[in-house]
């Protein structure tokens, strides 16, 4: 399964990858949320938004995060800190609406979710769990994480330490 990398593409209106934010998902936006969609190719390799959101409900160290551009919903991300070490957040979930992607909104939302952890005290680690096969780790590597090994499930599990983020 391999997906062709796609060049940085442009609209006109288009919001600037400079204008992504991250937000909380609430009551007001978990619908929307939900149901942002990958490309066909891509649904195997993270877990859908919809049990993502349920999963946060039961699980307190979980951040759900809403990506918007502007006042666009593009995307989802979630991640932890302490689950398995209290020093190390974990990002799980990582999407970007297929209709948004290759307009640098996926760069900017993990920057923007860099941020936004090393803002925690006392974090020295991100990590990042992806499926072997997902395109998506050329992205993770140019920001500096590093592939350490694989999870239980063979995800494959790249560290970042917070003072390179």
């Amino acid at each position: 399964m391999t997906t062709k990398p796609r060049a940085q593409r442009f609209f006109p209106g288009a919001p600037a990858p400079a204008s992504v934010r991250l937000a909380d998902v609430t009551a007001d936006n978990w619908r929307d949320v939900a149901a942002l969609e990958l490309e066909p190719e891509q649904r195997d390799l993270v877990a859908g938004n919809l049990y993502s959101i349920a999963e946060s409900k039961f699980d307190p160290l979980a951040r759900p995060r809403a990506i918007y551009a502007g006042s666009e919903l593009v995307g989802f991300l979630m991640y932890d800190v302490g689950s398995d070490d209290p020093r190390r957040a974990v990002i799980y979930r990582f999407m970007i609406d297929r209709r948004f992607q290759g307009f640098g909104y996926g760069r900017a939302a993990l920057e923007r979710a860099l941020d936004e952890i090393r803002a925690v005290p006392d974090v020295a680690t991100i990590a990042i769990c992806y499926e072997p096969a997902n395109p998506a780790k050329k992205l993770y590597a140019s920001v500096g994480f590093v592939e350490i090994g694989s999870d239980e499930d063979g995800e494959v599990i790249a560290e970042l330490p917070v003072s390179a983020a």
